[in-house]
Protein backbone atom coordinates (compact mmCIF):
# COMPACT_ATOMS: atom_id res chain seq x y z
CA UNK A 1 0.00 0.00 0.00
CA UNK A 2 2.71 2.40 0.68
CA UNK A 3 4.52 1.84 -2.70
CA UNK A 4 1.11 2.50 -3.98
CA UNK A 5 0.69 5.52 -2.55
CA UNK A 6 4.67 6.71 -3.35
CA UNK A 7 3.61 5.96 -7.14
CA UNK A 8 0.77 7.97 -6.37
CA UNK A 9 2.17 11.10 -5.57
CA UNK A 10 4.77 10.78 -7.96
CA UNK A 11 2.38 10.33 -11.39
CA UNK A 12 0.34 12.78 -9.34
CA UNK A 13 2.96 15.25 -10.07
CA UNK A 14 3.56 14.00 -13.65
CA UNK A 15 0.58 14.26 -14.64
CA UNK A 16 -0.53 18.26 -13.21
CA UNK A 17 -1.46 20.45 -15.86
CA UNK A 18 -3.65 18.40 -18.09
CA UNK A 19 -6.98 19.83 -18.32
CA UNK A 20 -10.02 19.46 -19.77
CA UNK A 21 -11.07 22.91 -21.71
CA UNK A 22 -12.99 22.13 -24.51
CA UNK A 23 -11.36 24.06 -27.11
CA UNK A 24 -8.15 23.93 -25.37
CA UNK A 25 -6.78 20.21 -23.94
CA UNK A 26 -8.07 16.58 -23.51
CA UNK A 27 -9.22 15.35 -20.31
CA UNK A 28 -7.71 13.87 -17.60
CA UNK A 29 -8.49 12.21 -14.07
CA UNK A 30 -6.92 13.49 -10.82
CA UNK A 31 -5.36 10.81 -9.29
CA UNK A 32 -4.95 8.80 -6.06
CA UNK A 33 -4.70 11.01 -2.70
CA UNK A 34 -1.38 10.38 -0.67
CA UNK A 35 -2.67 10.71 2.85
CA UNK A 36 0.61 10.19 4.16
CA UNK A 37 1.81 13.56 1.96
CA UNK A 38 -0.96 15.58 3.49
CA UNK A 39 -0.11 15.00 7.29
CA UNK A 40 3.37 14.98 6.60
CA UNK A 41 5.42 17.75 8.92
CA UNK A 42 8.65 16.20 8.83
CA UNK A 43 10.93 17.78 6.29
CA UNK A 44 11.96 15.35 3.61
CA UNK A 45 14.32 16.20 0.31
CA UNK A 46 14.84 14.29 -2.62
CA UNK A 47 17.10 15.17 -5.80
CA UNK A 48 19.86 14.41 -7.86
CA UNK A 49 21.60 17.13 -6.16
CA UNK A 50 21.42 15.65 -2.80
CA UNK A 51 22.87 12.54 -3.18
CA UNK A 52 26.36 14.32 -2.52
CA UNK A 53 24.83 15.06 0.62
CA UNK A 54 23.29 11.46 1.01
CA UNK A 55 25.33 10.13 3.81
CA UNK A 56 25.95 13.51 5.55
CA UNK A 57 24.02 13.59 9.20
CA UNK A 58 21.38 16.26 9.02
CA UNK A 59 22.78 18.47 11.96
CA UNK A 60 20.52 21.64 13.45
CA UNK A 61 22.82 24.76 14.07
CA UNK A 62 21.25 26.23 17.03
CA UNK A 63 21.88 30.54 18.15
CA UNK A 64 24.84 28.89 20.08
CA UNK A 65 26.36 26.90 16.92
CA UNK A 66 25.91 30.61 14.69
CA UNK A 67 27.77 32.20 17.51
CA UNK A 68 30.55 30.31 17.70
CA UNK A 69 31.12 29.65 13.41
CA UNK A 70 30.27 33.31 13.03
CA UNK A 71 33.14 34.25 15.69
CA UNK A 72 35.76 31.50 14.22
CA UNK A 73 34.87 33.16 10.97
CA UNK A 74 35.95 36.20 12.23
CA UNK A 75 38.81 35.60 13.40
CA UNK A 76 39.67 33.50 10.01
CA UNK A 77 39.11 36.97 8.34
CA UNK A 78 36.24 35.51 6.01
CA UNK A 79 38.18 36.62 3.44
CA UNK A 80 36.04 34.60 0.96
CA UNK A 81 32.71 34.88 2.27
CA UNK A 82 29.28 34.59 0.82
CA UNK A 83 27.65 37.73 0.48
CA UNK A 84 24.49 37.70 2.16
CA UNK A 85 23.50 41.53 2.61
CA UNK A 86 20.47 42.03 0.57
CA UNK A 87 20.17 43.82 -2.75
CA UNK A 88 18.22 43.73 -5.54
CA UNK A 89 14.67 44.59 -3.62
CA UNK A 90 12.67 47.40 -3.31
CA UNK A 91 14.20 49.89 -0.13
CA UNK A 92 11.69 52.21 -0.17
CA UNK A 93 8.29 51.76 2.14
CA UNK A 94 5.24 52.33 0.31
CA UNK A 95 3.23 54.23 3.20
CA UNK A 96 4.72 56.59 5.54
CA UNK A 97 3.04 54.31 8.72
CA UNK A 98 5.48 51.56 7.30
CA UNK A 99 7.42 50.02 10.19
CA UNK A 100 10.19 47.53 9.33
CA UNK A 101 10.57 44.22 11.40
CA UNK A 102 14.09 43.76 13.67
CA UNK A 103 16.57 41.96 11.81
CA UNK A 104 17.67 38.46 13.39
CA UNK A 105 20.03 38.69 16.22
CA UNK A 106 22.88 37.12 14.18
CA UNK A 107 22.90 39.87 11.44
CA UNK A 108 20.34 38.32 8.79
CA UNK A 109 19.35 40.79 6.21
CA UNK A 110 15.95 41.74 5.96
CA UNK A 111 13.38 41.43 2.73
CA UNK A 112 11.35 44.10 2.22
CA UNK A 113 7.87 43.85 -0.13
CA UNK A 114 7.33 40.24 1.40
CA UNK A 115 4.68 38.33 3.03
CA UNK A 116 3.27 39.05 6.66
CA UNK A 117 3.93 36.15 9.01
CA UNK A 118 0.25 35.70 10.60
CA UNK A 119 -1.71 35.49 6.42
CA UNK A 120 -1.09 34.75 3.12
CA UNK A 121 -2.01 38.46 2.47
CA UNK A 122 0.67 40.20 0.88
CA UNK A 123 1.93 43.57 2.11
CA UNK A 124 4.64 45.53 0.45
CA UNK A 125 5.76 47.40 3.33
CA UNK A 126 6.41 44.41 5.64
CA UNK A 127 9.43 43.12 6.20
CA UNK A 128 10.61 39.33 6.66
CA UNK A 129 10.08 39.30 10.31
CA UNK A 130 13.29 38.15 12.08
CA UNK A 131 12.93 33.96 12.83
CA UNK A 132 14.19 32.02 15.45
CA UNK A 133 16.54 29.68 12.99
CA UNK A 134 18.33 30.84 10.44
CA UNK A 135 20.35 28.87 7.91
CA UNK A 136 22.96 29.93 4.67
CA UNK A 137 23.52 28.28 1.34
CA UNK A 138 26.15 29.79 -0.87
CA UNK A 139 27.95 28.25 -3.73
CA UNK A 140 31.69 27.90 -1.86
CA UNK A 141 30.08 26.14 1.45
CA UNK A 142 30.10 22.41 2.45
CA UNK A 143 26.93 20.17 2.54
CA UNK A 144 29.61 19.08 5.89
CA UNK A 145 29.11 22.56 7.57
CA UNK A 146 26.70 23.80 10.11
CA UNK A 147 24.71 26.05 7.57
CA UNK A 148 25.51 29.60 9.73
CA UNK A 149 26.53 32.69 7.88
CA UNK A 150 29.88 31.86 8.48
CA UNK A 151 30.03 28.71 7.50
CA UNK A 152 27.03 28.10 4.65
CA UNK A 153 25.62 24.78 2.99
CA UNK A 154 26.18 24.02 -0.36
CA UNK A 155 23.29 23.14 -1.62
CA UNK A 156 19.55 23.96 -1.68
CA UNK A 157 18.65 19.90 -0.75
CA UNK A 158 21.02 20.35 2.39
CA UNK A 159 19.57 22.90 3.77
CA UNK A 160 15.87 22.01 2.87
CA UNK A 161 16.95 18.44 5.87
CA UNK A 162 17.92 21.17 7.83
CA UNK A 163 15.12 23.76 7.55
CA UNK A 164 12.34 21.65 9.53
CA UNK A 165 10.76 23.71 11.44
CA UNK A 166 8.64 26.64 11.86
CA UNK A 167 10.00 30.27 11.83
CA UNK A 168 12.66 29.34 9.62
CA UNK A 169 14.48 31.46 6.74
CA UNK A 170 17.05 29.58 4.66
CA UNK A 171 19.44 32.89 3.05
CA UNK A 172 20.37 31.80 -0.64
CA UNK A 173 23.45 33.74 -1.86
CA UNK A 174 23.72 34.49 -5.62
CA UNK A 175 25.07 31.60 -7.28
CA UNK A 176 24.26 28.56 -9.22
CA UNK A 177 22.03 25.79 -7.77
CA UNK A 178 21.00 22.74 -8.86
CA UNK A 179 17.22 22.15 -9.25
CA UNK A 180 15.06 19.25 -8.43
CA UNK A 181 14.60 19.55 -4.72
CA UNK A 182 11.71 18.80 -2.51
CA UNK A 183 10.20 20.73 0.92
CA UNK A 184 7.83 18.72 3.03
CA UNK A 185 8.11 20.96 6.61
CA UNK A 186 5.48 23.28 7.64
CA UNK A 187 5.33 26.54 9.06
CA UNK A 188 2.78 28.21 10.83
CA UNK A 189 0.53 31.20 10.74
CA UNK A 190 2.84 32.71 13.19
CA UNK A 191 6.18 30.98 11.97
CA UNK A 192 6.19 30.90 8.59
CA UNK A 193 9.39 29.27 6.47
CA UNK A 194 11.02 31.55 4.47
CA UNK A 195 13.41 30.61 1.27
CA UNK A 196 14.75 33.76 0.14
CA UNK A 197 17.50 35.13 -2.47
CA UNK A 198 19.43 37.54 -0.84
CA UNK A 199 20.17 39.22 -4.24
CA UNK A 200 16.90 39.28 -6.52
CA UNK A 201 17.22 36.63 -9.39
CA UNK A 202 20.62 36.38 -8.35
CA UNK A 203 20.43 32.54 -6.76
CA UNK A 204 19.95 30.56 -10.05
CA UNK A 205 18.19 27.18 -10.07
CA UNK A 206 19.35 24.99 -12.83
CA UNK A 207 18.45 21.05 -14.32
CA UNK A 208 20.83 19.09 -12.26
CA UNK A 209 23.67 16.94 -14.86
CA UNK A 210 21.81 14.09 -14.26
CA UNK A 211 17.87 14.43 -13.36
CA UNK A 212 15.66 12.37 -11.86
CA UNK A 213 12.28 14.17 -11.90
CA UNK A 214 10.82 16.68 -14.04
CA UNK A 215 10.78 19.72 -11.32
CA UNK A 216 12.93 21.99 -9.72
CA UNK A 217 11.20 22.29 -6.83
CA UNK A 218 8.29 20.52 -5.51
CA UNK A 219 6.66 22.12 -2.14
CA UNK A 220 4.35 20.13 -0.37
CA UNK A 221 4.25 22.38 2.77
CA UNK A 222 2.14 24.95 4.30
CA UNK A 223 3.26 28.49 5.23
CA UNK A 224 5.89 28.29 2.73
CA UNK A 225 7.57 31.28 0.96
CA UNK A 226 9.80 30.94 -1.55
CA UNK A 227 11.46 34.55 -2.93
CA UNK A 228 13.47 35.71 -5.41
CA UNK A 229 14.87 32.90 -6.94
CA UNK A 230 16.08 32.81 -11.22
CA UNK A 231 14.58 29.58 -11.88
CA UNK A 232 16.56 28.48 -15.75
CA UNK A 233 15.18 25.69 -17.31
CA UNK A 234 17.38 26.30 -20.50
CA UNK A 235 20.24 23.74 -20.05
CA UNK A 236 18.80 20.18 -19.39
CA UNK A 237 21.48 17.79 -18.41
CA UNK A 238 20.77 14.05 -19.20
CA UNK A 239 17.91 12.08 -17.58
CA UNK A 240 14.35 13.90 -16.77
CA UNK A 241 13.28 16.80 -18.40
CA UNK A 242 11.46 19.64 -16.54
CA UNK A 243 8.30 20.29 -17.05
CA UNK A 244 7.56 22.15 -13.46
CA UNK A 245 9.37 25.19 -12.38
CA UNK A 246 7.98 25.68 -8.82
CA UNK A 247 5.38 23.69 -7.47
CA UNK A 248 3.69 23.28 -4.59
CA UNK A 249 0.84 21.42 -2.89
CA UNK A 250 0.32 23.44 0.09
CA UNK A 251 -1.83 25.75 1.85
CA UNK A 252 -0.94 29.38 2.57
CA UNK A 253 1.75 29.90 0.69
CA UNK A 254 3.96 32.61 -1.21
CA UNK A 255 5.62 32.20 -4.44
CA UNK A 256 7.01 36.24 -4.96
CA UNK A 257 9.46 37.75 -6.87
CA UNK A 258 10.98 34.80 -8.82
CA UNK A 259 11.99 34.80 -12.43
CA UNK A 260 10.70 31.13 -14.09
CA UNK A 261 11.77 30.61 -18.02
CA UNK A 262 12.63 28.80 -20.50
CA UNK A 263 11.18 25.38 -18.77
CA UNK A 264 9.79 22.59 -20.96
CA UNK A 265 10.70 24.64 -24.19
CA UNK A 266 11.81 20.86 -25.27
CA UNK A 267 9.49 18.44 -24.14
CA UNK A 268 7.60 16.03 -26.25
CA UNK A 269 3.72 17.95 -26.03
CA UNK A 270 1.59 15.55 -24.31
CA UNK A 271 -0.82 15.56 -21.76
CA UNK A 272 0.74 15.35 -19.44
CA UNK A 273 1.44 18.95 -18.75
CA UNK A 274 3.43 21.45 -17.00
CA UNK A 275 3.99 24.95 -15.86
CA UNK A 276 6.32 27.32 -14.71
CA UNK A 277 4.45 27.89 -11.46
CA UNK A 278 1.78 25.20 -10.55
CA UNK A 279 -0.30 25.68 -6.94
CA UNK A 280 -1.97 22.61 -6.37
CA UNK A 281 -5.26 21.42 -4.52
CA UNK A 282 -4.77 17.79 -4.94
CA UNK A 283 -2.95 17.98 -1.42
CA UNK A 284 -5.87 20.04 0.00
CA UNK A 285 -4.05 23.42 -0.67
CA UNK A 286 -5.48 26.39 -0.10
CA UNK A 287 -4.99 29.97 -0.30
CA UNK A 288 -1.43 30.78 -1.98
CA UNK A 289 -0.50 33.80 -3.61
CA UNK A 290 1.49 34.27 -6.51
CA UNK A 291 3.10 37.88 -6.66
CA UNK A 292 5.58 39.69 -8.85
CA UNK A 293 6.72 36.83 -10.87
CA UNK A 294 8.12 37.27 -14.25
CA UNK A 295 7.18 34.02 -16.19
CA UNK A 296 8.68 33.75 -20.11
CA UNK A 297 9.17 30.84 -22.98
CA UNK A 298 7.66 28.21 -21.19
CA UNK A 299 6.51 24.89 -23.04
CA UNK A 300 7.05 23.62 -26.60
CA UNK A 301 5.99 25.76 -29.40
CA UNK A 302 2.04 25.46 -30.16
CA UNK A 303 1.67 22.94 -27.31
CA UNK A 304 -1.32 23.55 -25.62
CA UNK A 305 -0.86 21.73 -22.32
CA UNK A 306 2.22 23.27 -20.74
CA UNK A 307 0.93 26.67 -18.75
CA UNK A 308 2.04 29.74 -17.61
CA UNK A 309 0.70 30.40 -13.97
CA UNK A 310 -1.95 27.34 -13.22
CA UNK A 311 -3.78 27.15 -10.05
CA UNK A 312 -5.99 24.67 -8.79
CA UNK A 313 -7.15 26.36 -5.50
CA UNK A 314 -8.27 29.43 -3.77
CA UNK A 315 -5.66 32.44 -3.73
CA UNK A 316 -4.35 35.14 -5.49
CA UNK A 317 -2.54 35.78 -8.55
CA UNK A 318 -1.34 39.65 -8.74
CA UNK A 319 1.42 41.73 -10.85
CA UNK A 320 3.24 38.67 -12.75
CA UNK A 321 4.24 39.50 -16.18
CA UNK A 322 3.49 36.24 -18.34
CA UNK A 323 4.83 36.23 -22.25
CA UNK A 324 5.43 33.29 -24.56
CA UNK A 325 3.56 30.57 -23.31
CA UNK A 326 2.63 27.39 -25.26
CA UNK A 327 -0.94 26.82 -23.73
CA UNK A 328 -2.66 29.46 -21.35
CA UNK A 329 -0.78 32.18 -19.32
CA UNK A 330 -3.03 32.37 -16.43
CA UNK A 331 -4.93 29.44 -15.60
CA UNK A 332 -7.21 28.30 -13.32
CA UNK A 333 -8.85 24.71 -13.25
CA UNK A 334 -9.67 21.33 -11.28
CA UNK A 335 -11.12 23.29 -8.20
CA UNK A 336 -10.27 26.54 -8.62
CA UNK A 337 -12.26 29.12 -6.73
CA UNK A 338 -12.20 32.23 -4.57
CA UNK A 339 -9.07 33.38 -6.45
CA UNK A 340 -8.48 36.92 -7.09
CA UNK A 341 -6.31 38.00 -10.70
CA UNK A 342 -5.52 41.64 -10.25
CA UNK A 343 -2.68 43.58 -11.90
CA UNK A 344 -0.74 40.53 -14.36
CA UNK A 345 0.38 41.48 -17.92
CA UNK A 346 -0.15 38.82 -20.38
CA UNK A 347 1.49 38.69 -24.20
CA UNK A 348 2.52 36.47 -26.77
CA UNK A 349 0.66 32.60 -25.78
CA UNK A 350 -2.02 30.64 -26.85
CA UNK A 351 -4.40 31.81 -24.18
CA UNK A 352 -4.25 34.89 -22.03
CA UNK A 353 -6.26 33.36 -19.61
CA UNK A 354 -8.69 30.66 -18.70
CA UNK A 355 -10.97 30.52 -15.97
CA UNK A 356 -12.89 27.65 -15.24
CA UNK A 357 -12.85 23.98 -12.98
CA UNK A 358 -13.22 20.17 -14.29
CA UNK A 359 -11.60 17.02 -13.77
CA UNK A 360 -12.33 18.11 -10.02
CA UNK A 361 -10.44 16.33 -7.36
CA UNK A 362 -13.20 17.02 -4.37
CA UNK A 363 -15.61 19.21 -5.32
CA UNK A 364 -17.87 19.99 -8.64
CA UNK A 365 -18.97 23.65 -8.12
CA UNK A 366 -16.51 25.38 -10.71
CA UNK A 367 -15.15 28.12 -10.45
CA UNK A 368 -16.87 31.00 -8.58
CA UNK A 369 -16.09 34.06 -6.97
CA UNK A 370 -13.19 34.93 -9.52
CA UNK A 371 -12.48 38.43 -9.73
CA UNK A 372 -10.52 39.35 -12.40
CA UNK A 373 -9.41 43.08 -12.99
CA UNK A 374 -6.75 45.57 -13.87
CA UNK A 375 -4.85 43.01 -16.25
CA UNK A 376 -3.31 43.29 -19.88
CA UNK A 377 -4.42 40.61 -21.74
CA UNK A 378 -2.82 41.17 -25.15
CA UNK A 379 -1.84 40.06 -28.72
CA UNK A 380 -2.46 35.99 -27.55
CA UNK A 381 -4.61 33.54 -29.85
CA UNK A 382 -7.20 34.00 -27.45
CA UNK A 383 -7.64 36.39 -24.63
CA UNK A 384 -9.76 35.31 -21.59
CA UNK A 385 -11.63 32.65 -21.83
CA UNK A 386 -14.14 31.02 -19.17
CA UNK A 387 -14.34 27.05 -19.90
CA UNK A 388 -15.28 23.67 -17.78
CA UNK A 389 -17.98 25.10 -15.08
CA UNK A 390 -17.93 28.15 -13.75
CA UNK A 391 -20.07 30.24 -11.85
CA UNK A 392 -22.23 33.49 -11.58
CA UNK A 393 -20.23 35.55 -9.45
CA UNK A 394 -17.21 36.13 -11.08
CA UNK A 395 -16.27 39.55 -12.26
CA UNK A 396 -14.36 41.18 -15.14
CA UNK A 397 -13.40 44.72 -14.13
CA UNK A 398 -11.18 47.45 -16.32
CA UNK A 399 -8.95 44.65 -17.97
CA UNK A 400 -7.11 45.88 -21.37
CA UNK A 401 -8.29 43.27 -23.90
CA UNK A 402 -6.96 43.83 -27.25
CA UNK A 403 -5.31 42.14 -30.10
CA UNK A 404 -6.28 38.45 -29.64
CA UNK A 405 -7.77 37.55 -32.82
CA UNK A 406 -9.69 34.45 -31.99
CA UNK A 407 -11.95 36.54 -29.32
CA UNK A 408 -11.05 39.05 -26.53
CA UNK A 409 -13.33 37.54 -24.01
CA UNK A 410 -15.53 34.55 -24.00
CA UNK A 411 -17.70 34.34 -20.85
CA UNK A 412 -20.87 32.43 -19.61
CA UNK A 413 -23.84 32.22 -17.35
CA UNK A 414 -24.27 35.57 -19.20
CA UNK A 415 -21.77 37.21 -17.47
CA UNK A 416 -20.33 40.62 -18.96
CA UNK A 417 -16.91 42.14 -18.89
CA UNK A 418 -17.45 45.89 -17.57
CA UNK A 419 -14.96 49.01 -17.93
CA UNK A 420 -13.23 47.20 -20.24
CA UNK A 421 -9.96 48.87 -22.55
CA UNK A 422 -9.78 47.89 -26.25
CA UNK A 423 -6.62 49.62 -27.58
CA UNK A 424 -2.90 48.55 -27.84
CA UNK A 425 -1.19 48.60 -23.92
CA UNK A 426 1.66 50.86 -25.99
CA UNK A 427 4.55 48.99 -23.79
CA UNK A 428 7.79 50.89 -24.25
CA UNK A 429 9.47 48.20 -26.65
CA UNK A 430 7.20 45.06 -26.98
CA UNK A 431 8.14 42.19 -29.41
CA UNK A 432 6.49 38.68 -29.61
CA UNK A 433 10.10 37.37 -30.28
CA UNK A 434 13.19 39.86 -28.43
CA UNK A 435 14.63 38.01 -25.68
CA UNK A 436 13.92 40.82 -23.41
CA UNK A 437 10.99 42.91 -24.57
CA UNK A 438 9.81 46.32 -22.54
CA UNK A 439 6.66 46.22 -20.91
CA UNK A 440 6.56 49.10 -19.25
CA UNK A 441 3.61 51.70 -20.19
CA UNK A 442 4.67 54.69 -22.39
CA UNK A 443 3.33 58.13 -21.37
CA UNK A 444 1.15 57.46 -24.05
CA UNK A 445 -0.56 54.07 -23.35
CA UNK A 446 -4.29 54.18 -22.38
CA UNK A 447 -3.47 51.92 -18.94
CA UNK A 448 -2.41 54.59 -17.29
CA UNK A 449 -5.06 55.54 -13.87
CA UNK A 450 -7.32 53.28 -15.82
CA UNK A 451 -7.68 50.64 -13.21
CA UNK A 452 -9.46 49.97 -9.99
CA UNK A 453 -8.12 50.26 -6.32
CA UNK A 454 -9.93 46.98 -5.14
CA UNK A 455 -7.78 43.98 -5.00
CA UNK A 456 -4.98 45.87 -6.05
CA UNK A 457 -1.41 45.00 -4.96
CA UNK A 458 0.02 48.24 -3.43
CA UNK A 459 2.83 48.24 -5.34
CA UNK A 460 4.02 47.46 -8.89
CA UNK A 461 6.58 44.77 -10.31
CA UNK A 462 8.90 46.66 -9.99
CA UNK A 463 8.08 47.32 -6.41
CA UNK A 464 7.07 51.02 -7.18
CA UNK A 465 3.37 52.21 -5.06
CA UNK A 466 0.79 52.50 -6.92
CA UNK A 467 -0.53 56.10 -6.96
CA UNK A 468 -4.10 56.41 -5.91
CA UNK A 469 -3.96 60.29 -6.40
CA UNK A 470 -3.49 60.00 -10.00
CA UNK A 471 -5.17 56.36 -10.47
CA UNK A 472 -4.11 52.47 -10.35
CA UNK A 473 -2.68 51.75 -13.58
CA UNK A 474 -3.75 48.27 -16.01
CA UNK A 475 -0.96 45.80 -15.78
CA UNK A 476 1.99 44.61 -13.80
CA UNK A 477 3.58 47.70 -14.17
CA UNK A 478 2.59 51.76 -12.77
CA UNK A 479 3.75 54.32 -14.88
Amino acid sequence: MKKLATFASDFRLNALLCCSAAVLLTACGGGMTDSAQQSQTAASVTSSADQSAANVAATTPNAADAAVADAAGAQAGEAAAANFEMSGYDSTPASAGATEAQAPADGAPRLLASISASAPTVSAVTTTPATTYNYYVSPTGSDTAAGTKAAPFKTLARAAKAATKPSTTVWVAPGTYAGGIKTTANGTASGRIYWVSTTKWGAKIVPPSSSSNNNAWDNRGNYVSIIGFDVDGTNSGSGTKWTHGIYTGGSYGMIQDNHIHHVAKSVACTSAGGSAIGVDSYYHGVKTDVVSNVVNDIGPAGCTYVQGIYVSTSGTIKNNLVYRVGAVGIHLWHDATDVIITNNTVTSSNFGMVVGGGNFYYTSAGANNVYVANNIIYDNKYGISEQGTTGKNNKYVNNLVFQNPSYNFSLRNGLKDTGTISSNPLFKAYSKTAATPDFHLTSSSPAIGRGTATNAYPTDLDGKPRNASTGYDIGAYQH
